[in-house]
């Protein structure tokens, strides 16, 4: 399977989480550390992980897991479209931090991105939609969600630390324990599970498998044979899928405004994946 294929189904698998979560009465509490703890059984059995983590990979582990409670406690609780492009937003914060964490400065024609990726989060706060079955609290996930992309951006610089200095083996490691601790942090909320139904686990089944330890198979795999710019493109199919398969299962619509500030991270971003990298002198 061609590295290009592989990333492109790992975006597909990424952009039916909204969906998928909700459709389940579990707890956003069960659904992260159930769904996390699939992840983490499926990727000892089919990953080539270090059993015995590094204080680095445990960290990052840690980013990790926070990342992923964060997301799914956002989904349950604003519009899936407004979830997915707040964390979207990932490259803004990469770009903020990059000079602290990466020591790579911030360059002048950075300037525009970061303004229209601002006023792109901007319109997604002030156009939040009115609660509803499958958000019943927007503006609480918004804020989740926003936190969920600084963490995210934060993943991005560990994993890639990561694999530098370990491979990718280091970087499946890492993701491997940051899935068993999402289940330590999530499990004490998460139990007693009361009236789940058979369809409940089969989403908890298909978000542990398919939807996030497979999907991070691919991408670790595919990533590797694909130049970063044309890798970076093709995920943003996620983003572009997740808030369409949400509307088609479940009627749910971001609204114009937060549609309007979630096309332009979009926009943002995939603008700067195409600029040519600054010259140093």
């Amino acid at each position: 399977m061609s590295g290009r294929l592989q990333v492109l189904i790992a975006a597909v698998l990424f952009s039916t989480a909204g969906m998928v979560v909700k459709a389940t009465t579990l707890t956003s509490w069960q659904v992260a550390g159930f769904r996390s703890a699939v992840a983490a059984v499926f990727l000892l059995l089919v990953a080539r992980i270090h059993l015995r983590p590094t204080w680095r990979t445990l960290g990052v582990g840690l980013i990790i897991a926070v990342t992923f409670i964060s997301f799914i406690v956002a989904n349950k609780l604003t519009t899936s479209a407004h979830a997915v492009f707040l964390q979207a937003a990932a490259p803004l914060y990469l770009v903020l931090l990059g000079p602290w964490l990466l020591d790579e400065r911030m360059h002048t024609s950075d300037v525009p991105f970061l303004l229209v990726v601002g006023l792109g989060l901007v319109l997604l706060f002030t156009g939040s939609v009115a609660p509803s079955t499958t958000a019943p609290n927007p503006l609480l996930g918004n804020v989740i969600a926003t936190a969920s992309g600084v963490t995210w951006a934060l993943v991005l610089v560990g994993v890639r630390r990561i694999s530098r200095e370990d491979g990718l083996r280091g970087a499946m490691t890492a993701t491997f324990y940051g899935n068993v601790l999402a289940f330590l942090l999530c499990a004490p909320l998460a139990f007693p599970v009361v009236g789940a139904r058979p369809v409940d686990w089969l989403v908890i089944g298909y978000l542990g498998c398919f939807q996030l330890a497979l999907s991070y198979v691919l991408l670790t795999r595919g990533i590797g044979k694909l130049p970063a710019l044309e890798a970076s493109l093709l995920l943003l199919l996620e983003p572009a899928l997740n808030p369409l398969w949400t509307f088609l299962v479940h009627g749910e619509t971001p609204g114009l405004v937060g549609s309007l500030g979630g096309g332009l991270v979009l926009v943002a971003t995939t603008a700067r994946a195409w600029r040519p990298a600054p010259v140093h002198t």
